[in-house]
């Protein structure tokens, strides 16, 4: 749509019309995620004590999702600042911990509160509430024009430019009315058109793709097609840039939503099958060292401090300390016989402020395999916000 000398575009309300076609291709996608979920949400409903874990997958995704956005600080850094955090912390860092904060923020609002305007703008504020976006108004939805490009360039020469305020304050009702719908389709076709549309409209100046990709996981538990929050797709779009720009672009130029949903549904069945092994080889983990702690006879607190090391896998002894309600010298003295097992390593190298890391559980969450990959900073080209 021309204004001014550029072109904006409003989305249509969802869903799409003309209606979705499901031809044998999208079909066979569809059903390989749907059982992709359903293995990952059956495997954690039979491992005894999920709840130790999932936070790390939360934190896993803080890390990639914000990776995307050009932060290079890693889940170690993440790990570290929890231990002992700094007054003020804006950095990378502090960019990470706020996600973590608004991942919790909006899985704790879910059971009691409808995914609706107000909830997205909340967990935004969480999201932007210090760090480089915060005087982006944070929380609240954006008042002027916005755009996306590469670098800063004008709005001419924009590469999307989305709907002006008075019609993105449409599009977002038409938004809501449809997270409300009961939506006589499925899961993930429902999980895939409403995060495309969120970005499509472009609600906020800063944020967008952080809380677009929130939304997925938040739709899944909402729809009940997950009953934790272990599936994050940051890695699948993160290695698929190109072709997810692409596949949003043919939204809005050819109303290609099918395309777009074969794309999702790829990564939705890699990304839920990751998991999967994920969440099986953590299972095996503890199972083995359990046994161990056991065999070797560490004491009544063993089993409690190898349960901390799955919430916190880098430890101090004022951590462990607190926690397992000990002194201080049980708790130096039980870390101390961790670290003879193998189980921990000092990380510090000095003999104060030690700190300890439980690296087989940490690698697991690093690359869902036994050897760490190499980290790649993302960069992100944008006149606008993602």
């Amino acid at each position: 749509m021309p204004a001014g000398g550029y072109e904006y575009f409003v989305p249509a309300p969802l869903p799409p019309s003309p209606p979705l076609q499901y031809d044998s291709e999208l079909l066979a996608l569809l059903s390989r995620a749907d059982l992709a979920v359903g293995r990952l949400d059956g495997v954690i409903r039979t491992i005894p004590d999920p709840d130790l874990f999932v936070s790390m997958y939360v934190r896993q995704e803080a890390v990639l999702s914000s990776q995307i956005e050009g932060t290079q600080s890693t889940l170690e850094d993440l790990l570290n600042i929890e231990l002992a955090p700094r007054k003020g912390e804006i950095g990378d860092v502090g960019e990470i911990v706020n996600y973590v904060a608004a991942m919790n923020y909006g899985l704790s609002r879910l059971p009691d509160f409808p995914l609706s305007l107000r909830l997205i703008r909340e967990i935004h504020a969480e999201l932007l509430r210090s760090g480089r976006g915060a005087a982006r108004r944070a929380g609240d939805f954006r008042d002027q024009q916005d755009w996306l490009g590469a670098g800063l360039v004008p709005i001419e020469r924009a590469t999307y430019v989305p709907p002006p305020v008075p019609e993105m304050h449409a599009a977002l009702d038409a938004f809501e009315r449809f997270l409300h719908d009961d939506q006589q389709m499925p899961d993930l076709v429902y999980v895939g058109l409403a995060h495309a549309q969120f970005e499509t409209i472009h609600p906020f100046f800063d944020g967008n793709g952080r809380v677009g990709r929130l939304l997925i996981t938040f739709l899944l538990m909402h729809r009940d097609a997950l009953h934790r929050p272990l599936l994050y797709l940051s890695v699948y779009l993160k290695e698929n840039r190109a072709e997810y720009y692409d596949r949003l672009t043919s939204i809005r130029r050819r109303g290609d939503w099918e395309g777009w949903l074969k794309f999702f549904l790829r990564g939705v069945a890699q990304t839920a099958g990751e998991a999967t092994a994920t969440a099986q080889r953590i299972f095996e983990l503890r199972e083995r060292h359990r046994a161990q702690v056991l065999r070797e006879n560490v004491g009544p607190n063993g089993l409690k401090l190898l349960s901390l090391l799955f919430a916190s896998p880098i430890v101090n002894v004022n951590l462990v300390r607190a926690d397992l309600g000990v002194t201080f010298a049980t708790a130096n003295k039980l870390i101390g016989r961790f670290e003879q097992l193998g189980l921990v390593h000092e990380i510090t190298g000095q003999r104060r402020s030690r700190r300890f890391r439980y690296d087989p559980y940490l690698r697991l969450f690093q690359t869902g395999v036994d050897d760490p990959a190499p980290k790649v900073p993302a960069q992100v080209t944008s006149a606008g916000s993602t």
